[in-house]
């Protein structure tokens, strides 16, 4: 890519033909009608009134991922309840940089993008590059939230980042079957929300439509695709993710055919949009349903088609073009195996194995480092962890003392804790990431606890007999 040309004042909008004034609810009449002028420029002329309105139903765990932040009363409503609408300007408590051009105001679009030079009501969604933008996008799509539980978008600001949740959002026309959850971060790069290197940060829960009514879609498919992805505006400075207009877990790269939503669900991508000098954003590291640790046994192989979790992992090469080469390192390196079962050289995907037989119980750390033929170079690093534990039998004699095993691990309802041999009595604590405490319980070498009543997402469980011993990851799925 080329160094950015920004040929936008701040406060101007983008070409789009003819502008109309008019009130939203006209507005809203056009669009239900199927009468809106797809060249006109729509600008509401009612007041858009600050909401300040805070979350008010307690700590809540959005996904199964680390990087989704809890949803609690910090945050503050963007906007009230809507369809193309869009949020007052907010001002950041830090300087954002978006490819050398900086910004200290941010608009939040309720149709799963900001924007930074005017409010977007556009409902149907682009492939990028596309002129007539500026934003960062991370579901572009016809997000409607005017139903009874068709969902909200909150924002929370901190002194280095601004974290916006789509929460159980619903799309046009007042459909609320199907919900998704999303999450974008922008920061100025120091905050530890987001990775080193990296200042924007796209997070998701469970996505679960793509296509609204008025973009063709039929059931919240279809039609033309949702877009995930980076836009500035010139042709120039861009990247996409992905465009997705049906269900299931399909995809071949930012730039193959359209794919399946359920391909992001709990995927975590991370990137860096600062400096008029990044003229090359670095590979995308994308992993299927690997968010924390992996667990696998003693004796055990952990394999693809044995673990929904996953051991997969995918790289793409945002901008087109971009050829991947990839170096896998493991502490165990006779354990892993790691197949390259890719289609092209822009988007490669490994399935890979690991054999526990004769480990020692105790953490593995896999590295993946991906370089691109970009200009300069770039790099992208991430890091998974395996533990090894302890299965009688299973090529260990004794498991370490003040381990403890629990299964199953995701669990849908009833988990099991089992103690080491060394421990006959203690107490299992179930906390969220927060650190509020959910269930406590105490046991007796093996016991079985129910957490039914949790919701699905990701949960901290630790054993206590005179010290901690040991705190496990346990994720609930439905």
């Amino acid at each position: 890519m080329k160094k950015i040309l920004l040929l936008f004042l701040l406060g101007s909008s983008v070409s789009f033909g003819q502008s109309i004034q008019i009130t939203k609810a006209e507005y809203q009449a056009l669009k239900d009608g199927g009468n809106l002028d797809p060249q006109a420029h729509y600008i509401f002329t009612d007041p858009n009134l600050p909401t300040n309105i805070q979350y008010s139903m307690g700590t809540e765990k959005n996904g199964v991922c680390n990087c989704m932040v809890p949803l609690d009363s910090t945050f503050t409503l963007a906007m009230l309840p809507n369809d193309d609408e869009s949020s007052a300007p907010i001002a950041l408590p830090f300087t954002f940089d978006f490819y050398g051009q900086t910004y200290d105001t941010v608009i939040i679009n309720n149709n799963g993008n900001v924007s930074f030079l005017a409010p977007y009501y556009t409902y149907t969604a682009n492939p990028f590059p596309d002129a007539m933008y500026n934003m960062i996008a991370p579901f572009w799509g016809d997000v409607d939230t005017r139903s009874a539980n068709g969902g909200q978008v909150w924002y929370k600001l901190t002194p280095n980042a601004m974290i916006v949740i789509w929460n159980e959002v619903g799309y046009f026309a007042y459909h609320e079957d199907l919900l998704s959850t999303f999450q974008l971060i922008i920061s100025d790069g120091t905050d530890a929300l987001v990775p080193t290197g990296n200042n924007v940060s796209f997070c998701y829960e469970d996505m679960q439509w793509t296509t609204g009514d008025a973009s063709s879609g039929i059931g919240g498919f279809g039609g033309m695709a949702a877009t995930v992805g980076v836009n500035v505006g010139d042709g120039v400075n861009y990247f996409q993710v992905g465009q997705y207009d049906q269900t299931g877990t399909t995809f071949d790269g930012p730039y193959g055919a359209n794919d399946g939503v359920d391909f992001l669900d709990g995927q975590e991508v991370y990137f860096n949009v600062a400096g008029a000098a990044s003229s090359n954003t670095p590979p995308l590291m994308i992993s299927s349903a690997i968010c924390d640790t992996i667990d696998v046994y003693t004796g055990d192989t952990l394999v693809k088609s044995l673990n929904s979790t996953g051991f997969t992992f995918a790289i793409a090469g945002p901008e087109s073009n971009q050829t991947i080469n990839t170096v896998i390192t493991c502490d165990a390196p006779d354990a892993l195996t790691c197949t390259n079962t890719s289609i092209t050289p822009e988007f490669v995907v490994y399935d890979c194995e690991f054999n526990a037989t004769g480990l020692s119980t105790g953490f593995y750390t896999v590295t993946v480092t991906a370089t691109d033929n970009g200009i300069p170079v770039g790099v992208t690093t991430k890091t998974f962890t395996i533990e090894v534990i302890y299965d009688e039998g299973l090529g260990m004699s004794d498991p370490k003392e003040g381990t403890f095993k629990l299964y199953p691990n995701p669990t849908t309802g009833n988990t099991t804790v089992e103690l080491g041999n060394e421990i006959s009595t203690a107490t299992i604590v179930v906390t969220d990431f927060s650190g509020k405490t959910l269930l406590t319980q105490n046991i007796e070498n093996t016991s079985s606890f129910t957490i039914n009543e949790l919701a699905q997402g990701a949960y901290v469980v630790s054993v206590f007999s005179n010290e901690t011993l040991l705190g496990k990851q346990i994720l609930v799925k439905e």
